[in-house]
């Protein structure tokens, strides 16, 4: 489709250019300018046409000019002037006003015109301006926050080396090889743990986020410092080709989030022990005098087997006794154990998606953040039914003994992979919870879920216990996955919403 561009004038094209233009002759008169620049000049049509273009120069650089004009005659091109220069235009009640130009020869009928085309320096220098205000409050937040900005290629070496990154490392930005020397300044245990993080950002088939919490040691005096770094990852045709994020030193607030755990860990043992010894001191009230009864009744028995006529009365009596105070010791144990799990359950409709991230927020709030988590959480999940404190429980009782099994072991890659999927065979969510540490041997995995069996120096033996018993009074399932000879893993499964 052909437009009747033939039936535009050249002037309602030229007027219609934003920024201020006018054409000048070889002769160095103004022959036409735009509404944009007599708005600027404030001359009109008739007044600025005709004019010597000197005219709209202050009277100091007009000789210079005219010099300039005459050179540029003769070598007619395509330039800018000015560029950062001081270079001004005289408005028509002798206002000066910072520009800078542009020139471009234009030939028409065998005439050579120049059209100058002005751009007001007042708008750049605002713009400068504004860019600098910008940075600099950039630059403050930055420093007040503790931030550093850092960006990896490719080849996750570093881009643009920046000295306060490195000197945020306690790296001398001098030293030749200053990537190597930062990544040799990670604390032994967390190198791994960084590693396993940046490999997961940079990995086509992932989110790209980059998240982890470190420590580095700084060689200037040999201090430990915690380094939070966040950043993205940014990819083309399938390859990671950057990674661009801030690190922020976070050493106080680990400080302090120790000092916190330690106390939680403290009052958390105390109250397992005095719960443990209270509930021992009800159990042997409770059994202590059936035990002492079924003990006198024994002798009885024995001592009647013991003569040479045996009187059968006295024996059945004897072994009647025993019964019945056996039974009555398992039902005061009943009775008690009744009396401990009393109160009706109540269970609500759980995301167990959330309710794992929740689990991995409280894990590390009590001090078992040295590992990275790898989730597989099926999107659209459907909501579960169970109570959201005791399969929170269950959850966090799960990674803190992956957690402490690795630290043990003194695994150099301390990673956890969580895995929520539907297990279609028996219509329930299923949670798969696996560590890479030392894994269990055979004769332990037989009796990972006894009560007051354990592995652990200071443990009761009661943690999974516990967590098997309220996934099933969640209505699930918790048991240990046999086949799995790297680390452990454990799996549990709760009811969908109906």
């Amino acid at each position: 489709m052909a437009y009747p561009l033939q039936s535009l004038s050249f002037q309602t094209l030229f007027d219609a250019v934003a920024d201020a233009m006018l054409l000048m002759s070889s002769t160095g008169q103004v022959a036409q300018a735009n509404t944009a620049l007599q708005q600027l000049l404030g001359y009109t049509a008739q007044e600025i046409i005709g004019l010597e273009v000197e005219a709209l120069i202050p009277q100091r650089y007009r000789d210079h000019h005219r010099r300039y004009r005459m050179a540029f005659i003769q070598n007619p091109e395509k330039r800018p002037m000015a560029s950062g220069n001081e270079l001004f235009v005289l408005t028509k009640d002798g206002k000066e006003l910072a520009i800078d130009i542009g020139l471009s020869p234009i030939h028409h009928e065998d005439q050579l015109y120049i059209l100058v085309t002005f751009y007001t320096v007042y708008k750049r220098q605002e713009m400068e301006q504004a860019l600098r205000i910008s940075e600099e409050r950039l630059r403050l937040a930055k420093k007040a926050a503790r931030l550093n900005v850092f960006d990896f290629d490719a080849n996750l070496e570093m881009r643009n080396e920046n000295d306060q990154l490195l000197a945020f490392w306690g790296a001398d930005p001098k030293q030749a090889d200053q990537y190597d020397t930062k990544v040799s300044m990670i604390h032994p245990q967390d190198s791994a743990l960084r590693e396993s993080a940046m490999r997961h950002a940079t990995d086509p088939a992932s989110d790209g986020e980059f998240n982890v919490e470190y420590r580095v040691i700084n060689p200037a005096d040999n201090s430990i410092h915690w380094v939070s770094a966040i950043g993205k990852a940014h990819f083309k045709d399938g390859h990671a080709t950057r990674l661009l994020g801030v690190a922020r030193d976070i050493t106080e607030q680990k400080l302090l989030e120790k000092k916190l755990q330690d106390q939680h860990t403290e009052t958390e043992t105390l109250f397992a022990k005095e719960v443990a010894s209270q509930t021992a001191s009800a159990i042997a009230h409770e059994i202590n005098q059936p035990l002492t009864a079924i003990s006198a009744y024994s002798e009885v028995a024995l001592h009647a087997l013991e003569q040479n006529i045996i009187d059968s009365n006295s024996l059945r009596r004897a072994l009647e006794g025993c019964v019945t105070q056996a039974q009555r010791a398992g039902g005061s144990l009943h009775e008690l154990l009744a009396f401990l799990q009393k109160g009706e359950l109540i269970r609500d409709h759980l995301d167990i998606n959330h309710a794992v991230k929740e689990a991995l927020v409280i894990a590390k709030s009590y001090g078992y953040s040295d590992f990275h988590p790898m989730l597989k959480l099926e999107t659209n999940m459907r909501q579960v039914l169970g109570n959201k404190t005791q399969v929170l429980k269950i959850l966090v009782n799960l990674l803190r003994n992956a957690v402490e099994a690795m630290r043990d072991a003194e695994t150099t890659s301390s990673a956890i992979s969580i895995t929520v999927r539907t297990n279609s065979n028996i219509n329930m969510a299923h949670v798969t919870i696996q560590d890479i540490g030392p894994g269990l041997s055979d004769e332990i995995a037989k009796r990972i879920f006894e009560p007051f069996f354990t592995t652990k120096p200071k443990g009761i033996g009661m943690g999974l216990a516990i967590s098997r018993t309220l996934a099933e009074a969640n209505g699930g399932q918790l048991w240990l996955d046999p086949d799995i000879k790297i680390g452990a893993t454990f799996h549990f499964t709760l009811p969908f919403v109906q």
